[in-house]
């Protein structure tokens, strides 16, 4: 009995990481409104940056007014913001109300991030913590995965792509539903909490700065690749949008294998092992993708650095909180702050291939950000040598 009332708790708030998803659908849409608006890559590239800036925002501020309006508050508003996002466009879809849907998508993700890994706690501990995040990842994953290929039935068989949005709303709703009714203790509430400033104090020590920057560096690799995939399959093999959106979904089949091997290799080898040897496979695969023009050889590379990126964001993440463990709480919001790489990135993106009139130029800003994550790696030791 007691087991069927934990899952009763547990299910609910696992079920949001599957809304968490949804942010990552931005890559195959900005291919769909690119050829529905007849968009440059510059203003394209102002969607995703309409979902990530809001993490630059909102991510510490929310992390401090969580302490005092709880967990399972905040979750619940994070849903309500993306609700309204996705409801919006089946009421009236044009440039700007895809613009004002994603903008809501974005912060409702944003706080959402912040919002329910801690609510988690509210519900597990000790080892099932580890292992009901874990899942929750998976679970994400999952969400992004199915994405693209929701996109396409929606665009073959319901009239437009656009009308997945409906379908998000639907699920987003269940599951605010859901949460509401299930009764989930409030942890105990915490005043004075850090200021805004004394955290980003917190980027004065370089050891925290380049892994920010690192944080930065990663999303903006895993953004990039979202939307450039099926861009690069409709220049190079001439293939429409949603047969393109297969190439997205195999890049996160690709990161969910990664992440979850990347549990059994980092119990077996060391973070800076693991993290330079991958950014360095990384780093050759790009090379390859830039090279080649088949079908197969853009999968083969596109999945090789889904797979060895995968684990990136959360050793970057571990060895930050192990650089100052007494000020745990200011560098997770920190750290999520620098989810906001994912709305640099794409806005550099259409810039550079823009100037260059292929996707290649996206390519080299990607190589820009697996380089500077390569010399994240290679200074690692020396980090943590300090902090020792």
């Amino acid at each position: 009995m007691e087991s069927k009332y934990f899952f009763l708790k547990v299910l609910p708030v696992l079920f949001g990481f599957w809304i968490m998803g949804f942010v990552d659908v931005i890559g195959i849409s900005v291919s769909y409104t690119k050829e529905q608006f007849g968009w440059s890559e510059i203003r394209a590239g102002l969607l995703p940056f309409m979902v990530f800036f809001w993490f630059l925002v909102l991510s510490v501020p929310v992390a401090s007014l969580m302490n005092r309006f709880g967990r399972k508050n905040a979750v619940l508003l994070s849903m309500l913001f993306t609700f309204v996002g996705m409801v919006l466009p089946y009421f009236l879809f044009n440039e700007w109300t895809c613009y004002y849907a994603f903008a809501l998508l974005g912060i409702g993700n944003a706080i959402l991030q912040v919002s329910l890994n801690p609510l988690l706690q509210n519900v597990v501990s000790g080892k099932m913590l580890t292992s009901s995040l874990t899942a929750g990842q998976l679970v994400k994953a999952l969400s992004a995965f199915v994405g693209p290929l929701l996109a396409g039935y929606c665009s073959y068989h319901l009239g437009g792509w656009e009308m997945m949005f409906l379908i998000y709303a639907t699920i987003t709703l269940l599951s605010t539903v859901w949460l509401y009714f299930v009764p989930i203790s409030r942890e105990e509430i915490i005043d004075g909490g850090s200021s805004i400033g004394t955290t980003l104090g917190l980027l004065k020590d370089c050891r925290i700065l380049v892994l920010f920057l690192g944080i930065i560096c990663v999303v903006g690799l895993d953004v990039g690749m979202n939307t450039v995939i099926p861009k690069l399959l409709i220049e190079r093999i001439g293939m429409g949008i949603e047969e393109a959106g297969y190439g997205t979904s195999a890049y996160f089949a690709a990161r969910t294998l990664g992440a979850f091997l990347g549990v059994f290799i980092l119990a077996k080898v060391s973070e800076k092992l693991y993290f330079t040897s991958n950014m360095l496979i990384a780093l050759l695969a790009l090379v390859g993708l830039i090279l080649v023009d088949s079908y197969i050889g853009i999968l083969i590379f596109v999945c090789i650095i889904a797979f060895c990126a995968a684990g990136i964001f959360s050793v970057i993440y571990s060895l930050a909180m192990k650089t100052m463990p007494h000020k745990s709480n200011e560098i997770s919001g920190l750290m999520i702050t620098g989810v906001s790489g994912g709305a640099i990135a794409p806005l550099l993106m259409g810039v550079a291939t823009d100037a260059c009139g292929t996707q290649i130029g996206s390519l080299l800003v990607l190589g820009v950000c697996i380089a500077y994550l390569l010399f994240c790696s290679f200074t690692v030791k020396t980090l943590r040598n300090v902090n020792e």
